[in-house]
């Protein structure tokens, strides 16, 4: 399992808001992180969500200005993914709006990116992996696909990627008001980003249930096998978040905080 960053204590400390204190990143409302800039896109400045600063593997969150012309940037041997919040991104001359997906495979040569009136977008760069077998790279509109149902009444799921080899998997999961996940974890880890909406949440830290609120904004980068969601979760408007996994997981099932899990049906 690829070991979180110590740069993560460090971008938690700079939040103002005092989320619920937690052995890993969770409830972090992305607004609130220092702007860094990114060597990759210049002129850039970013929110920085997690990274490794050996590996160069990184997750950001960056305002592109109105009038901006580059290039998707990247790192050599190192496969990227773009996803639009807001605005208007041109990629290999298309036009994504909101939802718009990009991924890049390693050794891709990637494409010019510009954007007339600004964007915001999320930004990842991860590790090279000798398994991989996506080669080509993905453009999707996550708009025109279709909500796909789940075992769990109330959440719907859009995948936009999986890549075969590796297991790794990127994808939109919608939660209708008043809907409660059940207590659940994945064998491995899991980062999202809250796309819209609100959602209270309770993650099951050393045995004991800490419970916090996510704005749109939100961000948690959870390490694998963390039990969380419960009888607590929810919220009364639709929640839309983004989430990825760089590795196969399974998702894991359990009857409370505490108990043991077993494989999800």
């Amino acid at each position: 399992m690829k070991r979180a960053l110590p740069l993560l204590a460090f971008l938690l400390s700079a939040c103002a808001s005092g989320p619920p204190e937690l052995p890993y990143p969770a409830f972090v409302q992305v607004d609130e992180l220092p702007d860094v800039f990114m060597a990759a896109l210049p002129g850039i400045r970013a929110k920085q969500l997690a990274g490794d600063l050996q590996t160069r593997r990184t997750s950001n969150r960056v305002n592109l200005p109105p009038d901006w012309s580059g290039t998707t940037g990247g790192v050599p041997g190192r496969s990227m993914e773009i996803f639009v919040l807001a605005g208007t991104v041109t990629l290999a001359d298309i036009d994504f709006a909101a939802g718009g997906y990009a991924y890049l495979p390693a050794g891709s040569l990637g494409f010019n990116m510009t954007t007339r009136e600004g964007a915001q977008i999320l930004y990842f760069v991860n590790d090279m992996d000798p398994e991989a077998i996506i080669r080509s790279p993905i453009l999707i509109d996550s708009g025109l696909l279709e909500w796909q149902a789940t075992d769990v009444p109330g959440v719907m799921t859009k995948e936009l990627r999986r890549d075969p080899g590796t297991g790794a998997r990127t994808w939109l999961m919608r939660i209708a008001a008043d809907t409660s996940q059940p207590w659940q974890s994945s064998s491995v880890v899991r980062e999202g980003y809250l796309v819209s909406g609100e959602y209270r949440h309770t993650e099951c830290a050393l045995g004991e249930e800490v419970t916090g609120q996510y704005r749109t904004g939100g961000y948690f980068y959870r390490p694998a096998s963390v039990v969380n969601g419960g009888p607590e979760s929810g919220s009364p408007v639709d929640a839309v978040w983004f989430l990825r996994e760089v590795s196969a997981g399974t998702e894991m099932s359990a009857s409370s905080c505490v108990a043991g899990t077993s494989p999800a049906s």
